[in-house]
């Protein structure tokens, strides 16, 4: 009898711990004032993979290259990410004078977007406007289309 309670209150307790963690993978940003998220970019994704924030919140993503080849990060609509892949898709393979590849356009001076090297980590600001729904993607080849995106939902 005393061990079952204490196997009662054990599983009670993991239960309560299971749920407390979750999966790791969705971050609720619910202070208005800012933010600051880490983001690990590993192989072909972000973790978290799912971010919920408030319209108007200003949050700063510190993203942490943990894998083995440049990672970037692309924040902007479902339009502007399909966009940026296509013209990503149009430069690969393009070569410049050298015979090194050309910039393959990752907007590294927008504010919206960074690239990422190995082992680095990289910070961008970004204040959501409105209510909605926003991507942050790698375009590296193949990356997005593999799934490495941050669903950003906007409330």
């Amino acid at each position: 009898m005393k061990h079952q309670r204490a196997l009662g209150a054990l599983v009670a307790l993991l239960v309560v711990g299971a749920a407390a963690c979750g999966d790791g993978e969705t971050a609720d940003m619910s202070n208005p004032d800012g933010e600051v998220v880490t983001v690990n970019m590993v192989d072909n994704a972000f973790r978290p993979s799912r971010l919920e924030v408030k319209s108007g919140q200003e949050v700063t993503f510190r993203f942490r290259n943990d894998g083995k080849v440049v990672h970037e990060a692309i924040v902007g609509t479902a339009e502007e990410q399909a966009e940026h892949e296509a013209e990503m898709n149009d430069q690969a393979g393009e070569k410049d004078d050298d015979g090194d590849m050309t910039s393959m356009g990752h907007g590294s001076s927008d504010d919206d977007a960074l690239s990422v090297e190995p082992g680095e980590t990289g910070e961008l600001t970004h204040t959501f406007e409105e209510a909605g729904e926003l991507l942050i993607g790698c375009h590296e080849p193949d990356h997005y289309e593999a799934g490495m995106k941050i669903d950003v939902a906007v409330t």
